[in-house]
């Protein structure tokens, strides 16, 4: 069954209102980060394709990367099937990176289908494709598919959020986030959303950049 699904900023925003009424500690969160974005992207191949480049590479590089992969046209699937390994590494992708484009090419994932499943089965059947992690997959069905009830426990951002927000002796644990999390379901896609802007006001509040 698909639950709620975040389309537009009254979502998100009513999201949060739930989340201050079941947890008062977001209230000064949402009053110095508000309004949260609504981070809504595009679904499909070339949404995962321009995650897996983005991998243990800085911003500008993925992006560059990015260009140079839309200038060749080398996005889609059969495009990426059709290329020679030079072709991919004349564009920038690791030896690595190519096995794991190749990986989600021939994974025949129906990206509309995916529409359609519940949460755990689009994140099932993301992680099954070399390549793709819990991060990518949860942030996927969150901003792509637009899940209002998925979070990314193992985000070192969010992590870090918490302990400052809740006051927690050390950063928790993948397994320690995911549980306190279930106390923000419905909407812990929206939880997601002001602990990732809190950590940005945190940080810089702490001279950290």
């Amino acid at each position: 069954m698909v639950g709620r699904i975040i389309e537009t900023d009254a979502c998100v925003a009513e999201g949060a209102a739930w989340l201050i009424a079941q947890e008062p500690r977001f209230a000064p969160v949402l009053e110095q980060c508000a309004p949260l974005p609504l981070r809504r992207r595009a679904d499909g191949f070339a949404q995962l394709l321009s995650a897996i480049v983005s991998q243990q590479v800085s911003t500008a590089s993925a992006a560059a990367i990015w260009k140079r992969m839309q200038d060749a046209r080398l996005t889609g699937p059969r495009k990426i099937q059709w290329a020679s390994d030079d072709d991919l590494r004349a564009v920038g992708l690791s030896r690595q990176k190519i096995r794991y484009a190749r990986a989600l090419a021939e994974a025949g994932i129906n990206y509309a289908d995916l529409r359609g499943l519940p949460d755990d089965a689009v994140i099932s059947t993301l992680v099954a494709v070399p390549g793709i992690g819990p991060w990518t997959a949860e942030v996927y069905a969150m901003f792509s598919l637009g899940r209002a009830d998925v979070f990314a426990p193992g985000d070192l951002a969010l992590q870090e959020a918490a302990r400052i927000l809740f006051e927690l002796p050390e950063r928790p644990s993948e397994k320690a986030l995911r549980q306190m999390a279930e106390d923000w379901s419905p909407w812990r896609s929206v939880a997601a959303r002001a602990l990732w802007a809190y950590y940005r006001v945190a940080k810089d509040r702490e001279g950290i950049r």
